[in-house]
């Protein structure tokens, strides 16, 4: 790594501490960031371990983990636009998420992860039939990511409208949000994202083969279409087990593998290690702008992404 790479690696990673110390000093009780630092240090501080903490590390994983998410699908799919919630992974998820809080409301805490992971990976199974059987990709495979997660959505309103009693809980969930969530939390997620970053750091080199073309990968050696699925099934291990947790978070793996870019330029390993920095800082401060709008209202961390999203989504469509 090159030392003006170094640079801005180290920058990211001091404004993402700094606003980590934001999102704990933030919330219906304010606390000085001084005395964060020192509670964090010196002694144990009742709010900060029971609430802060855990939310914080929550937004930081989950975060990394759709940003990283995007950056795979984006490399894959070979479509700067593309991300879990546009080729409907997020959407698959989601779905059935909110069967199982539909149907089984008292399931234990584990079951969701991996009821949202089978959701995510329908919907990747049928890309990938489309990839490997038909030769789709591309804005074609975009669109047809689309049309399922349209279906998705659909089935999903169905359900509300059958269930009105525990609408509530899905839409919140549906929204996005890190309210309530503890360290039980951090403990169901962060085992997919331990063993999902070392197998993409080791694939992370074929996606800048894969992008001179499928014949010219595959006349270097490279098995493209193994390539593509390993990438694939990783991308929606993150964003399955991340979907699972929060709920429904759009946009932000689509605009951190863009931030990325332009930070670190086009070599995917970079991309990726980037995409999860910006990823964890933009869901740590919109975390923070969360709870400290207006205390002691908490807004779903959902609304503020979006918010953030939808300009810089409308940026991108005006330069690609």
């Amino acid at each position: 790594m090159n030392r003006r790479l170094a640079v801005r690696y180290s920058i990211v990673v001091i404004l993402l501490l700094i606003s980590a110390i934001g999102s704990l000093s933030v919330g219906a009780v304010w606390m000085n960031p001084i005395e964060v630092v020192k509670s964090l240090v010196f002694q144990d501080n009742f709010i900060l371990n029971e609430y802060r903490i855990p939310r914080m590390i929550l937004a930081i994983i989950v975060g990394s983990s759709l940003a990283i998410s995007g950056a795979l699908i984006q490399g894959v799919v070979r479509n700067a636009l593309a991300s879990p919630d546009v080729i409907g992974i997020t959407k698959g998820a989601s779905l059935s998420a909110v069967t199982i809080i539909m149907l089984f409301p008292s399931a234990p805490l584990f079951v969701l992860p991996f009821g949202s992971f089978i959701g995510a990976l329908s919907i990747s199974v049928i890309l990938s039939i489309f990839i490997s059987k038909f030769n789709v990709k591309g804005s074609k495979l975009a669109l047809i990511g689309l049309a399922i997660g349209a279906i998705c959505t659909a089935i999903v309103q169905y359900l509300l409208i059958r269930n009105p009693m525990d609408a509530n809980t899905a839409l919140v969930w549906l929204t996005g949000s890190l309210y309530g969530h503890s360290m039980s939390h951090v403990w169901v997620i962060l085992p997919w994202f331990i063993i999902a970053l070392p197998i993409i750091y080791y694939y992370c080199h074929q996606l800048d083969i894969l992008t001179l073309g499928d014949d010219i990968a595959t006349a270097l050696g490279t098995k493209v279409k193994k390539i593509k699925m390993v990438l694939l099934l990783l991308a929606v291990i993150l964003a399955g087990a991340s979907i699972s947790v929060v709920g429904g978070l759009s946009f932000l793996g689509l605009i951190a593998p863009h931030i990325a870019r332009r930070i670190v330029g086009h070599k995917h390993i970079h991309i990726t290690m980037m995409s999860g920095l910006i990823g964890a800082l933009l869901l740590s401060i919109s975390d923070a702008l969360a709870r400290g709008i207006h205390p002691p209202i908490d807004i779903p961390v959902g609304v503020i992404v979006a918010i953030i999203g939808v300009p810089y989504f409308l940026f991108l469509l005006r330069k690609i």
